[in-house]
């Protein structure tokens, strides 16, 4: 009883702590709330009457929602802060397909943290409450290596997306690649040709397309557009791809055969790795032949000599 009391205390003390930190007399005023005002052509309107964006979250947790949001974007603030590399972190995010901002994902990683402290904290309150589980000390190492695995999980995930966007990117070129020389040698212009292969295609590499020219519409030049392609991704196929076309389109080199040698090149590329994969799917395959077949081969086959020696024995 005296742990659950300390431990309802500590709780109660915590949040204390937080409402007069976060209260309006206790919060630091920031240089740019103090120029703003000057700065202004016209007086800042109420927030109350501003337009919020639609709140995906259900109607019984709009408010709870409500409540956490603030406190996780200034968590969030506070670990961009602490970990950095926001250069780095925003290319990853774009290779991923750009749908998370960078704020989004440092409020997913808060949100990964605290469930991976969920665990220590409950085996903490475990051993307050009913003196069973691992020490207390133990107990707190596992909520902060909780809360740093949720961090690195999330930045995990993050990598794994990339990888997956990139095979599915690698998949969609061969194909992509020769409806754009299909399209060239047919009459399209290198514009025509993209236009017709971004409406006809729905994949990553479609929209990549369809970025492009997006690009193109808005005052960059084709070849512009198309080196944007290759800084938003990390593959070498399509780094060749840009430059190809782009060689193809300032020199006025026949661009339906770049297209058509670029595709062969990458499928030819597709057989090496699958072949490369299924070299070590056959290492790993003899595993559970040499560690499980095997011997169970064997002792089938020498056990009834071994029961027969041991009768003959007695």
């Amino acid at each position: 009883m005296v742990a659950a009391g300390a431990l309802l205390g500590l709780l109660v003390g915590i949040g204390l702590v937080i409402i007069v930190y976060r209260s309006p007399r206790a919060r630091r005023i920031q240089l740019a709330d103090r120029v703003d005002p000057y700065l202004r052509d016209t007086p800042r309107p109420s927030r109350l009457l501003a337009d919020r964006p639609r709140s995906t979250a259900r109607p019984g947790f709009a408010a709870v929602e409500a409540l956490l949001r603030p406190l996780l974007g200034d968590i969030a603030g506070r670990l961009d802060r602490f970990l950095g590399g926001r250069a780095a972190l925003q290319r990853r995010l774009t290779q991923a397909g750009g749908r998370t901002s960078l704020e989004e994902f440092r409020v997913q990683q808060v949100i990964a943290a605290v469930c991976g402290a969920l665990l220590g904290a409950f085996l903490l309150a475990l051993r307050a409450l009913l003196g069973i589980g691992p020490p207390a000390l133990v107990s707190v190492a596992l909520v902060v290596a909780g809360a740093a695995g949720g961090v690195v999980a999330r930045d995990y995930w993050l990598t794994r997306a990339i990888a997956e966007r990139e095979d599915r990117m690698l998949l969609e070129f061969p194909t992509i690649a020769e409806l754009l020389a299909l399209a060239v040698t047919a009459g399209e212009s290198a514009i025509g040709a993209l236009e017709r292969v971004g409406r006809l295609t729905h994949g990553e590499l479609g929209r990549e397309l369809r970025l492009a020219l997006a690009d193109a519409r808005a005052g960059a030049t084709l070849v512009q557009a198309l080196e944007g392609i290759a800084a938003r991704t990390a593959l070498a196929p399509l780094t060749r791809f840009v430059d190809g076309m782009a060689v193809a389109i300032e020199r006025g080199t026949p661009l339906a055969d770049i297209l058509r040698a670029q595709a062969m090149d990458v499928r030819e590329a597709g057989k090496r790795q699958l072949l490369e994969a299924g070299g070590r799917k056959e290492i790993a395959m003899m595993i559970p032949v040499v560690f499980l077949v095997l011997p169970t081969t064997v002792i089938f086959a020498f056990y009834p000599a071994l029961v027969s020696f041991t009768v003959i024995a007695q």
